[in-house]
């Protein structure tokens, strides 16, 4: 019986202690509970300010500077990247006022012909229906970057530096013509006058003409064709 009571008080005050070590855990979890929160409140206002987003306030004024009516049939694009170093201050002194980045570039180039320069002796027809269309030359009308893909991958500047502030839009410059380049000596122009040639010929066929056929810049119309008559309006600039 003596035992019995023994255990039975140790087992009292066992629990009195674990229901006091729960009580006092949990009032130390909630007095820390406010550092815990100053805490994540301040690392939230320290990254604000190491890494600050930024604030765009467009001016409410916008300035038309020109307007211009078209006639461009766009028949390729080119969707190229493009990795472009662009650097200054080097030298024996660039780890102090040195500027280098690397420049991640997406961007596009189309090309077409532009309709508008096609005149009356450009378009002619011959006594069988059939209709000889002079295109001008194809060329760029495009050749930009895409802000949302291209971005500075990496920066590094010299210890007594802040960066050159025109190196990035020098390294976004080189990045437009390299790439224009690239879709030259692919071979653009070329496609684009093939592509060209294949839309206005499905559409004038689609119109009724016995056929289509496409002539250089030096062809002229025979004495057994017909120009377009002078009065039919170009279109205005």
């Amino acid at each position: 019986m003596r035992n019995f009571l023994l255990a039975l008080l140790v087992f009292g005050v066992l629990l009195i202690l674990a229901v006091t070590g729960f009580q006092l855990v949990r009032t130390l979890q909630q007095s820390a509970a406010p550092v815990q929160s100053m805490a994540a409140e301040l690392s939230t206002q320290v990254a604000g300010v190491l890494h600050p987003t930024p604030t765009v306030l467009p001016d409410p004024v916008t300035i038309v500077r020109e307007v211009r009516s078209l006639a461009r049939l766009e028949t390729i694009q080119y969707t190229l990247e493009k990795v472009i170093t662009a650097e200054a201050g080097q030298g024996p002194f660039g780890f102090l006022f040195g500027d280098r980045l690397l420049l991640i570039a997406h961007g596009k180039v189309i090309a077409g012909v532009d309709l508008g320069k096609v005149g009356p002796d450009d378009v002619w027809f011959d006594e069988l229906g059939r209709v000889y269309l002079r295109l001008p030359e194809p060329e760029i009308f495009v050749a930009t970057l895409d802000n949302e893909k291209s971005y500075v991958y990496d920066r590094d500047t010299g210890l007594l530096t802040h960066g050159d502030v025109n190196l990035e839009a020098a390294a976004r410059q080189a990045a437009e013509e390299e790439m224009r380049q690239a879709a030259l000596e692919d071979g653009i122009l070329d496609q684009a006058r093939l592509n060209a040639e294949s839309v206005l010929y499905r559409l004038l066929r689609s119109l009724g003409f016995a056929d289509v056929i496409f002539v250089g810049s030096d062809a002229t119309p025979s004495p057994a064709e017909t120009p377009v008559p002078q009065s039919i309006p170009s279109p205005t600039p």
